[in-house]
């Protein structure tokens, strides 16, 4: 059974029906003044999964983040059916607040077929049960620091995350932009492949932008740093399950113009790659 923060998780990201193809998700606080990119990205595809009757699966999503989302009040999502074909199936779904979009987003379902198969090699990194949890480092530092916004996601999270290469959140130094982390739902997920895939896009906005950051000595908690998610896809491969291992590969190409562009690819822990992700993201370093 999922203990509770898995369980809230599973609620939080299963939407409430208002009308026909529109939606109404609640907010949850991670320790930010706005709203998570990675509960709106995954609200989005539940709402998007909830209008698909045909036996297809999600395997491409394409999205934009328009404003910064207001954690106190709900998000109403609304999606149109574009296409209903015998292959593919293709929603438009945008999240509004006050009648404001802050959020759309393109998503793709396939249905299955056989065909050519091959992939990208999984590097080989120490086990996730060698590794400290990112909650165990976080809340020492959230002591040692007095970091509240850490803290308050460290205490909370419904996903473990194991970094293999620690950054040292205060004073990270000069780094290569890569990073490898294992991550799981901290509990067991219903047999439900939709819930996965949403638990899976929800996890995979944490440690994009943080690694644009690697290469350039600063922190998200030094000074006056803005970061924030400008926009996100992520392409479903193959299957796996959310709550079993997955190791995010990530690295950071390019930054420039404020913005800094990552890409991310999750394997399975048997090494089959099962998703891939890109986004790029705002970078602002204020009164530099």
């Amino acid at each position: 059974m999922p203990n509770d923060k898995v369980m809230d998780l599973i609620d939080l990201l299963n939407l409430k029906q208002i009308e026909k193809n529109i939606f109404e998700g609640q907010n949850k606080d991670i320790g930010g003044p706005m709203v998570f990119g990675g509960q709106v990205l995954a609200q989005a595809l539940n709402a998007a999964m909830r209008t698909v009757k045909t036996a297809v699966n999600v395997h491409s999503m394409h999205a934009y983040f328009i404003l910064p989302g207001n954690i106190d009040l709900p998000i109403r999502y609304e999606v149109d059916c574009i296409r209903d074909g015998r292959s593919f199936v293709t929603r438009r779904i945008v999240a509004f607040q006050k009648n404001k979009a802050i959020f759309n987003m393109a998503a793709s379902f396939h249905r299955f077929e056989e065909g050519y198969n091959h992939q990208i090699e999984m590097l080989n990194v120490p086990p996730p049960e060698s590794l400290m949890s990112f909650t165990q480092y976080a809340n020492e530092m959230a002591n040692k620091f007095d970091l509240m916004l850490i803290k308050t996601f460290a205490d909370n999270s419904p996903i473990d995350f194991r970094p293999v290469e620690q950054i040292n959140l205060m004073n990270p130094g000069k780094k290569p932009p890569f990073r490898h982390v294992w991550f799981k739902a901290d509990g067991t997920l219903p047999n439900d492949k939709n819930i996965h895939q949403c638990v899976a896009a929800y996890a995979s906005d944490f440690n994009l932008l943080t690694t644009a950051l690697l290469p350039h000595n600063v922190s998200m908690f030094q000074g006056k740093m803005q970061l924030a998610s400008l926009d996100h896809a992520m392409w479903f491969h193959r299957d796996f399950k959310a709550d079993e291992w997955l190791l995010y590969a990530i690295d950071s190409p390019s930054a420039s113009n404020a913005r800094g562009f990552c890409r991310g690819s999750i394997f399975s822990r048997n090494g089959q790659l099962v998703a891939s992700v890109t986004q790029e993201g705002l970078m602002r370093l204020w009164n530099r």
